[in-house]
């Protein structure tokens, strides 16, 4: 028997149905020489500290750096202790079994270095000496599954790929779980500050630019713009900038109104606008929050779904390109586009079949584990709303990316209005090629700087050197520097990708993304993780740092812990582990010590260290229902035992049922049982009710 193991089993069943699996039993299904089981995402992880005797935590524990690391079923948190999840181990149980029986195993986990982990994880952890081979496909259609079943790869090949995986997992529980220990013990122990290896730079740009932005102080300049008009088209020249009010005031009293100017140089440029990339799934995720507002984690979980229900390839990808293989199939694909899409992307995908097709998307050595993002020939059924979003997305980049360039006259007029130098420009569209339309010209991007557009129009006349114009009109403009804008979603991705480096050029982001801050597949997740650590908050589209997330960032802000190129250089190290450039062994020493380095710095500052904002806000002791001999600590939003440090993980929000509980109701609700009567009370069909609030079995319901 061969032993298919799946990532989850949704994708199981679907591999299952292929193959002709049918017997469904108790967590695998069976048939025609396969068993097919699943993991729930991660079933083995890195043992917790308290596995290797660290029960408390302390500075005399600090740092904690394994020998050797250890393997061990996914935990809870229950009754203050750490225990074997039911449903883990149930199933891991399961796949011990199986094993028993097989002669091979086939691994189906997601083909990348997150699903590489978790089958080696669960494959070393039971001890198997099985042989293994690997399915690896971009995407779940049934004839992909086919031909991956018919052309599996050897396990072998993806060591190098599991060592990176590996490397990664424990390089973020030595810095996550000592750093994370070392500043809050260093805080006094007043509430948990979460420090990580990705998190905490990222963290550091999203306060870095809040501050940049809150602190910048407009500065005032001048601009001299003047009309002019020829062949019944009017137009504007503006002067460059002009820093102080005065000079602009001279400069401007030399031009008068119907007197000439003279055109002194005029230049015209053709300009070719080449498509844009494919998407993978970073550039996906910023488009989706601008056009949409969709956060990163929405934008991964919809195209997860559309994955899975086979109508794109594979969404956790870091590519933007795809192979001369591929290459040959996209025709087919845009006549199943323009059979089966949205009118507006049907119609361009028909004019596509046949037509020479731009290749700039085609580059067999810049395709990574899976090329950039498609949809398939799987007809489309019925989708959410957000759903047909993102799939309307990738359908319309494909059609975009595989068409002409545009290109654009670009005139530029120099004019010498009284010894005072203007520039009239003006742009038009010979070939709209992947724009596609008119109303397919972008606004500009709400990162850059809109100056240039003052001197811009939308059409100009026909001028030479040495010509007079007449002066319409003349004004002095006033115009203030503009801060960098507060990170959204889609700036922040951007910033990521590139740890942090301004390059708008799509394929030298593409060439720095092995030293980005995480992968493609982890960005959503950490930012994610910040929002739960209570550190950022959304005003609309915008990323607010909160008074918490400050006061950590100005803690660890001059610490190496926050530099965003330091992580970035250790993702590209985690790459060329992968190409074999780079030994696990070289690395790990390298973040050991780095532990131990980061470990002692955030320590030495507990002297100096008083945060307002992580103090707990109350006067008197309230007992914890859960360990019995820690008191709650009430906070902003939550109230937590002071225990956390020893095992409790006791934890209750302040606002229950739509009320927000002062010191007093929450000792009667967790001392006595019961709330006083509260006004405003949401019952479950949301309506405000006066009643009482009552804490039983760790739940609160109202009495």
């Amino acid at each position: 028997m061969k032993l298919v193991i799946a990532e989850k089993p949704s994708v199981a069943r679907d591999l299952a149905r292929v193959m002709g699996a049918k017997e469904v039993k108790d967590g695998y299904m069976e048939g025609n020489g396969f068993a097919f089981t699943f993991a729930f995402g991660h079933l083995v992880q890195l043992c917790t500290p308290q596995a290797y005797g660290y029960t408390s935590w302390s500075v005399a524990n600090l740092p904690i750096i394994p020998e050797k690391f250890s393997l061990e079923v996914k935990k809870v948190r229950k009754d203050g202790k750490q225990v074997d999840d039911g449903g883990a181990l149930k199933q891991i149980n399961i796949i011990k079994g199986l094993m028993d029986r097989a002669d091979e195993i086939i691994v189906a986990t997601d083909a990348g270095r997150e699903g590489e982990l978790i089958f080696r994880n669960i494959y070393y952890y039971l001890g198997a000496k099985l042989p293994f081979k690997r399915l690896w496909i971009s995407s779940q259609t049934d004839k992909a599954i086919k031909e991956g079943f018919a052309n599996l790869k050897e396990g072998t090949e993806y060591d190098s790929l599991y060592m990176s995986a590996r490397s990664r997992s424990e390089s973020d529980w030595l810095i996550g779980i000592n750093a994370t220990q070392a500043i809050t013990l260093a805080a006094g122990n007043k509430g948990l500050l979460s420090l990580g290896r990705v998190q905490t730079p990222t963290l550091a740009m999203i306060c870095s630019r809040y501050i940049e932005n809150k602190d910048f102080k407009a500065q005032t300049f001048y601009k001299i713009q003047a009309s002019f008009e020829k062949d019944n088209i009017n137009f504007k020249a503006t002067s460059e900038r002009i820093d102080k009010k005065e000079i602009a005031e001279e400069a401007l009293a030399k031009i008068t109104v119907g007197t000439n100017a003279r055109v002194v140089k005029v230049e015209a440029k053709e300009t070719k606008e080449p498509p844009p990339l494919l998407f993978d799934l970073t550039s996906l995720q910023q488009d989706a929050n601008k056009k949409f507002g969709y956060s990163a984690d929405q934008t991964l979980s919809i195209a997860q779904t559309l994955y899975e229900k086979k109508v794109i390839t594979y969404p956790r990808t870091g590519s933007r390109y795809i192979g001369e293989d591929v290459f040959e199939t996209i025709n087919d694909l845009f006549q199943h586009l323009a059979d089966n899409a949205d009118e507006g992307i049907a119609a361009i995908a028909g004019n596509l079949i046949g037509a020479k097709l731009n290749k700039r998307s085609v580059d067999d050595k810049k395709v990574t584990d899976h090329h950039a993002l498609l949809v398939t020939d799987e007809k489309p059924g019925h989708m959410l709303k957000e759903q047909q979003n993102i799939y309307n997305m990738i359908a319309k980049r494909m059609v975009e990316s595989f068409s002409e360039q545009c290109l654009k006259d670009i005139t530029t007029v120099v004019i010498d209005a009284h010894n005072v130098e203007l520039i009239a420009k003006g742009t038009v569209i010979k070939q709209y090629g992947w724009r596609l339309s008119p109303e397919q010209i972008e606004a500009p991007d709400e990162d850059k700087n809109t100056d240039d557009q003052d001197n811009e129009n939308a059409q100009l006349p026909k001028l030479t050197a040495e010509e007079l114009l007449q002066i319409l009109s003349v004004e002095l403009a006033e115009r203030f520097t503009k801060a960098k804008p507060v990170h959204t979603e889609a700036s922040l991705l951007k910033a990521m990708e590139t740890s942090g480096k301004e390059i708008e050029d799509e394929e030298m982001r593409q060439a720095m993304k092995d030293c980005g801050l995480g992968t493609p597949a982890t960005r959503a997740a950490t930012i994610e993780t910040l929002f739960q650590r209570e550190y950022i908050k959304r005003e609309k589209k915008k990323l607010i740092p909160t008074e918490k997330g400050l006061a950590v960032f100005n803690l660890v802000k001059d610490r190496s812990i926050a530099k965003v190129t330091l992580t970035g250089k250790w993702e590209q190290k985690l790459e060329e582990m992968r190409a074999n450039k780079v030994s696990y062994a070289v690395f790990m020493k390298h973040i050991k010590d780095y532990t131990a380095k980061i470990t002692k710095e955030l320590l030495q500052l507990r002297i100096a260290l008083t945060p307002e904002e992580i103090k707990p806000q109350q006067k008197g002791k309230i007992k914890c229902p859960k360990c019995a001999s820690g008191n709650i600590l009430l906070y902003e939003k939550l109230a937590q035992c002071d225990h956390y440090a020893r095992g409790c993980d006791f934890k209750i929000w302040r606002t229950l049922n739509g009320v927000f509980l002062e010191e007093k109701e929450m000792k009667n609700l967790l001392e006595k049982g019961k709330t006083s009567e509260l006004k405003g009370v949401k019952n479950k069909e949301g309506h405000s009710v006066n009643a009482a609030l009552v804490f039983q079995d760790f739940k609160v319901n109202i009495g």
